[in-house]
């Protein structure tokens, strides 16, 4: 007899898919029954509403029924209990996940330390915007993997009217990236934020170091006062030369990719002020709240993570696309990938076995109606089956012609209804085979409280698609072994392949 995982798997492989068309014909409340409105009223910080659609998706009534009972086979419940309860999700290296708890969900003890750590930054961004500091107006922001991308990400969402401090965020460690920021910044009206969990990660202390040799030779006579440390390792922070009045600690459990909601937040308070860095934590909390509530298909994040494994796990889709119709979410394609990809990127399961299909998708995308002239030909005519998320705003961003938003958005309905639909031709290169599948993420606007919520549901759609695989979605050690060995090559240690040799002595480094 098999036992209860495989079992759902098994029942889930047997449907025998359907085209979409037919199953919108089969079903009037197609619609209904797969679509969810959130709506959270956050008082003085704002309101949500999102609408989530998959009707366009291959799920059907048998497979959410499945689904569910692939979801209690794998403890859904327990583990998603024990996120919110500080209880080892992280079995490899024996840690909970407290990123919750950065935003009010959570045990009351780390709830009650997030508070006052966030009294602390709040009280760091109030002393700067007073010019306690001297005057500043723009603030580089040093770190890399997560502790750059949420940073940029949510910057670049809620500044397009403008900023309270300019911030520049450097994570390459190609010299040209921070000489970029340099030349748009005043030396003497400049901040450096050096974002690192361990305050050792090589490519944020050598960009640090190269910041704090710019300020000196810019006339700045006190570089290191000009310097706010974001870790949770703040005694290393101090020993570098950080004064602890500016050091802004976080928990060893908040984990990089899940840690723009503790001090790694520092340049989005800064840039937009402490009310709408609450509103942001705000708007997590409500999804948080939802996510923690609701049960089987009628929570939205489980739902959607049921979604990635049909279309990963039984259609065999190695890649799910997400493009944002609205340049606010610019950078959330590339902050969608290292959450999905660092997170669920991984060949074992939690009990060190091999995992029994495909796990994390490729996660890919851009921005509409760009891509539509870049990469939509293979979405609509190419071999490859992708799932596709649309990601839009019914409010616009920008002041000019209504036409403008109007025409963003018939684009990317459009888009949806043409995978969907296809079209056929005597020409084949003409034909569209249609009956490709698509989900729509429609907002009501994007402000702070808003991305909370929409990065949020991500983080729960990542950690539901993780419980489904049996995986754990909070270590990263493939990120290590390139960096082993680059510090081998670096200190002319140990043997390598005749080809990185090669590589090595042409590039000068043998």
């Amino acid at each position: 007899m098999s036992d209860p995982i495989s079992a759902a798997w098994d029942r889930l492989a047997a449907i025998r898919p359907s085209a979409l068309a037919d199953l919108f014909e089969a079903d009037p409340a197609r619609v209904e029954k797969l679509s969810r409105r959130l709506e959270f009223g956050l008082g003085e910080l704002g309101d949500v509403g999102m609408l989530f659609d998959w009707s366009k998706t291959h799920l059907t009534d048998d497979a959410l029924s499945a689904f569910e009972d692939l979801a209690a086979a794998c403890d859904f419940a327990e583990r998603r209990e024990a996120l919110f309860t500080g209880g080892i999700v992280n079995p490899t290296e024996g840690r909970a996940a407290n990123h919750g708890a950065m935003r009010g969900s959570g045990p009351e003890a780390e709830v009650e330390e997030a508070a006052a750590l966030l009294a602390r930054m709040g009280m760091l961004v109030g002393a700067i915007h007073e010019g306690a500091l001297g005057e500043v107006r723009h603030l580089i922001h040093i770190g890399i993997g997560g502790s750059a991308l949420g940073p940029a990400m949510a910057v670049d969402a809620l500044t397009r009217d403008g900023a309270r401090v300019d911030v520049h965020v450097v994570s390459n460690i190609d010299g040209l990236a921070l000489e970029q920021a340099f030349a748009a910044c005043d030396p003497a009206s400049t901040l450096i934020a050096v974002a690192s969990k361990t305050f050792t990660t090589i490519e944020t202390m050598t960009n640090a170091a190269s910041a704090l040799k710019w300020l000196d030779e810019n006339g700045v006579a006190d570089p290191y006062g000009r310097v706010v440390a974001l870790t949770a390792n703040p005694d290393r922070a101090v020993e570098w030369g950080v004064d602890e009045t500016r050091v802004l600690p976080f928990p060893e459990s908040v984990g990089g990719r899940y840690s723009l909601w503790s001090s790694i937040g520092f340049p989005v308070a800064l840039a937009c002020g402490m009310e709408d860095f609450r509103a942001l934590l705000a708007g997590a909390k409500a999804i948080d709240d939802h996510f923690r509530a609701a049960e089987g298909r009628e929570n939205v994040p489980l739902l959607a993570a049921f979604a990635d494994q049909y279309y990963a796990r039984l259609r065999g889709c190695q890649t799910r696309a997400v493009f944002a119709y609205d340049e606010r979410l610019a950078l959330l394609p590339d902050y969608l990938q290292q959450l999905e990809m660092e997170s669920n990127g991984k060949r074992v399961t939690v009990e060190g076995k091999p995992v029994a299909g495909p796990t994390a998708p490729v996660t890919w995308g851009g921005v509409g109606t760009d891509a539509q002239h870049a990469v939509f030909q293979l979405l609509h005519q190419g071999t490859h089956l992708v799932p596709v998320d649309f990601i839009a705003s019914i409010a616009p961003g920008d002041m000019l012609d209504p036409a403008h938003h109007r025409a963003l958005l018939m684009n990317c309905l459009a888009q949806g209804a043409a995978l969907m639909a296809g079209s056929g031709n005597e020409d084949p290169a003409r034909a569209y085979p249609g009956d490709r599948p698509s989900a729509m993420i429609l907002v009501d606007d994007i402000d702070a409280a808003t991305l909370g919520a929409l990065i949020a549901f991500h983080e729960h759609r990542t950690f539901a698609n993780a419980v489904l695989m049996r995986i754990n979605p909070f270590d990263q050690f493939g990120v290590e072994l390139g960096k082993a060995i680059a510090k081998r090559i670096g200190a002319g240690e140990g043997e390598f392949d005749p080809s990185t040799r090669a590589l090595m002595q042409a590039a000068g480094l043998g």
